[in-house]
């Protein structure tokens, strides 16, 4: 049991630092368990990697935390208060684009968003279209606010969808695979965006089954396998418990290499086809070149290999996962 969870049959626990918390969160659908189980811990603050393979349980999990599917069984709460009790205090908090944007075509972006200001009764009318365009400006829009959506771009129509999202202020967005579909352009363009809410203090829970796009822009990560919640925690903390980081040298002179890292203190240097690797321990990996080059070992090159997101997830579940979708 983690700090951010109770015994079973309580309450979710209530600590202001925590974005999302959830108890046994469960949902199953046909006798058959889409979520099964999961307690969530999201900092307040944070980017949170919600990933796993398609199929895995994202999704219906984040249609949960958004009343738009009710668990099976199990709690959870959104900056402490519990839900869906607390949903008409909270959900005017959390922004969402679950599931990819759905606009009228024939409507300009800004017009799309107006109709959508409109429909929200928490939304005040005589502030709409300020909020709307700084909704768009943030998600760098406002040029082509006026163009009709069906002219958009597939990277435009997310970047109105998180608009849409933030036409009012949000302590926690969530995006269910923002980038699913986009061209490398279009995936910078949404990595830069979700920087940007960070960066502005907004908790972003953002869901995928992409590791290398998670890695890039996520300090924590939830990895979800078969309905399960496997592993969660800072990406650092996950990718330090699949293996020590190890320090490889490319050099013709293996032995000396080999001398040379001993000395240093790291254990069990190994030799490969191009050169010598060795866990790197506490070692500062600054001081391994100079320490080469002084000991007369040619180098070649030098790398500092960490465990990556898919290394943790084979360690887990002992299987392998589509990096790259």
């Amino acid at each position: 049991m983690n700090e951010a969870t109770t015994a079973a049959g309580e309450q979710p626990t209530t600590t202001p630092e925590l974005a999302v918390t959830s108890i046994g969160l469960t949902k199953v659908f046909r006798s058959r368990a889409a979520v099964d189980g999961i307690d969530l811990v999201v900092p307040a603050g944070s980017v949170y990697g919600f990933l796993g393979p398609n199929g895995s349980g994202k999704t219906t999990t984040i249609r949960m935390l958004v009343g738009l599917v009710r668990p099976t069984s199990g709690r959870f709460a959104l900056f402490g208060s519990p839900m869906p009790d607390a949903a008409k205090q909270v959900l005017p908090r959390v922004g969402a684009l679950i599931e990819g944007p759905a606009f009228h075509p024939y409507l300009s972006g800004r017009a799309n968003l107006k109709r959508l200001d409109a429909a929200d009764a928490a939304a005040d009318p005589g502030t709409s279209d300020e909020r709307i365009g700084r909704a768009l400006e943030r998600v760098g829009l406002l040029a082509a606010a006026d163009k009709r959506y069906r002219a958009y771009s597939l990277g435009m129509r997310q970047r109105l969808a998180i608009a849409a999202g933030l036409r009012q202020p949000r302590d926690l967005m969530i995006l269910d695979e923002p980038t699913n579909g986009l061209d490398p352009q279009g995936t910078r363009e949404i990595r830069t965006l979700i920087a940007s809410l960070h960066e502005a203090g907004t908790t972003v829970l953002v869901s995928s089954h992409l590791l290398s796009e998670v890695e890039q822009v996520c300090s924590h990560v939830g990895i979800m396998n078969s309905g399960r919640l496997v592993a969660q925690g800072a990406v650092d903390e996950l990718r330090a418990a699949a293996g020590p980081a190890r320090i490889h040298v490319t050099t013709d002179r293996h032995d000396d290499a080999i001398r040379v890292l001993n000395e240093l203190g790291l254990s069990g240097p190994e030799t490969g086809p191009d050169g010598v690797s060795a866990p790197i321990g506490e070692v500062a990996p600054e001081k391994i070149a100079p320490a080469l080059v002084y000991a007369g070992v040619p180098v070649l090159g030098l790398r500092l290999e960490q465990p990556s997101l898919e290394d943790v997830f084979v360690s887990l579940t002992g299987e392998g996962f589509d990096v790259n979708g």
